[in-house]
């Protein structure tokens, strides 16, 4: 099978074209150092003749309300030249609860790239993960300040991106869902909790602070970002992920 992989050279898409590669298809990364840009279309026609199956794990530049532009013509783009090549299923990842955020931009953004891929000619399939291991000491690093870092207590249910990288893949090969599956890990945390975890894990001496009001997350209501009934939940666990 062969599969375009948009985004294809990332910290998801470059593990996930190669995990497609070791179950022998056909995967080829795509990225504007491989020609190919998103906000103009440019090169998409090249990148998807032929294509089976496309992946779509790009991130726009930014993370507050420009994204929305983002997302609208880098959809549009992608499923013109998706039709036109005759591709068969299209592959989209994106965000656990990004629907019940909207004080977010970027979630938003996200809820209109969905929105515009259902709505499109190809069938599709949408994986929402949650927040990747790999991306919360980069939360962290926003509001540290000295020896402090100020963490809200939004519940997490956190995932490992290579987990991640395996559902995609699988979902990738499969028939199209026509809807969204949800993944996500096995355990449940408040932020600021993961904070202390992963400082004591790193040997780190700062001190976590509570504070509700943190953006981006302090604007999450309750359990909004974590997984419901009937999500995939993966098996590798944060205080294990950090071990290794």
């Amino acid at each position: 099978m062969k599969i375009a992989v948009i985004g294809g050279t990332g910290r998801i898409g470059s593990p996930l074209v190669a995990a497609l590669r070791a179950a022998g298809h056909e995967a080829v990364p795509h990225a504007r150092s491989t020609g190919v840009d998103l906000l103009t279309g440019e090169g998409l026609e090249q990148a998807l003749a032929g294509a089976d199956v496309l992946i779509d794990v790009t991130q726009s530049p930014t993370s507050d309300d420009s994204s929305l532009a983002f997302f609208e013509a880098t959809m549009d783009h992608l499923l013109a030249a998706a039709d036109k090549a005759g591709v068969r299923h299209a592959v989209l990842l994106s965000i656990v609860g990004v629907d019940q955020v909207p004080g977010l931009g970027y979630y938003r953004a996200k809820v209109r790239q969905e929105n515009l891929l259902k709505a499109g000619p190809v069938p599709y399939s949408i994986v929402r993960a949650t927040q990747f291991f790999e991306f919360i000491e980069e939360v962290m690093s926003w509001s540290a300040d000295g020896d402090t870092v100020r963490l809200s207590p939004t519940p997490l249910q956190p995932v490992a991106g290579a987990d991640v990288v395996q559902v995609v893949a699988e979902v990738a090969v499969g028939a199209p869902l026509d809807g969204i599956l949800d993944i996500a890990g096995p355990d449940v945390l408040p932020l600021d909790e993961l904070g202390r975890i992963t400082l004591a894990a790193r040997g780190d001496s700062r001190t976590v602070t509570t504070d509700n009001t943190v953006p981006p997350f302090g604007a999450v209501p309750g359990d909004a970002i974590i997984a419901k009934d009937g999500a995939r939940i993966t098996p590798t666990r944060y205080r294990d992920w950090l071990a290794g």
